[in-house]
């Protein structure tokens, strides 16, 4: 089990201005447009979850709400700045990225790992600060991974690695996470624990949450915004009671579902019927 969220990770206050403004975006990676007009703000401190088939588009969006993809359509702002316009290392100071799988050439241990999440923080000629170790050891403990700081990166299990990619995210201090797929390689039990350190992470440190997922009913348990997207465009936006919807389902996953209460009150969840 993970330690009771005790620690203190030191993020910033939360903001007035949108975290992340998209107006009119398109983009595409051949003469076909992957993202088509979309327009969407994120508000700081909000918890939200993109869904949708394969092919939708939301790995698409979210590289470039990361700065990972910056030739595009419309307009992409990171607090109110350009986000084609800041240099990747100061975006990197305040935004983290998790991608769905992580592979590395080079036998880093996990340790080292993490600590290069502190890289956007440290001056160029120094070496790891006792603030560096610090963020470092509280973001492993948080993730459960401080057990495994001497194990090889690529040892590990695809759920384990994972784990240290979000140490290493969280070790950045980040005020906005972007996660692609985050729980795809977890089994069950790390699938909720994972999420669950995100939902304490975005109450008590008003951490911005953006996260891609497929499991729509693990996606409806924790984020209280849920957007789907087909094709480039946004089909819904609103609660998970707003959006998994019987009609939406069919709209954008083309399958017939019933949409039941969970027994806790925390939202519904779907069960395919055809």
């Amino acid at each position: 089990m993970f330690p009771p969220f005790s620690l203190v990770l030191n993020f910033p206050s939360v903001r007035m201005t949108p975290a992340l403004e998209l107006n009119d975006l398109s983009f595409g990676y051949t003469s076909s447009d992957v993202i088509r007009s979309i327009t969407v703000n994120f508000s700081s401190g909000e918890f939200a979850a993109l869904v949708g088939p394969n092919g939708a588009g939301k790995s698409t969006l979210l590289k470039i709400m990361g700065g990972l993809i910056r030739t595009y359509r419309g307009s992409a702002k990171f607090f109110g700045e350009k986000i084609s316009s800041v240099a990747p290392r100061d975006l990197a100071r305040r935004l983290a990225f998790v991608p769905q799988d992580t592979q590395m050439v080079f036998p880093f241990t996990v340790s080292e790992i993490v600590f290069m999440g502190r890289l956007p923080h440290r001056p160029r000629t120094l070496f790891d600060s006792p603030g560096d170790a610090k963020s470092a050891r509280e973001a492993m403990m948080l993730t459960d991974t401080l057990e495994l700081s001497q194990k090889r990166f690529n040892e590990l299990s695809g759920g384990e690695r994972q784990r240290v990619v979000l140490a290493s995210a969280l070790a950045q201090n980040p005020e906005v996470l972007l996660l692609d797929e985050p729980t795809a390689f977890l089994d069950l039990k790390h699938q909720l624990q994972f999420y669950e350190i995100l939902e304490r992470l975005n109450a008590e440190r008003g951490l911005t949450i953006v996260s891609v997922t497929h499991d729509v009913n693990l996606a409806a348990r924790y984020a209280p915004r849920m957007i789907a997207l087909r094709s480039g465009k946004f089909m819904a936006d609103g609660t998970p009671e707003q959006v998994l919807t019987p009609q939406h389902l069919y709209d954008i996953f083309e399958i017939t579902a019933a949409v039941l209460k969970r027994p806790d009150g925390r939202g519904n969840y779907i069960v395919p019927t055809a």
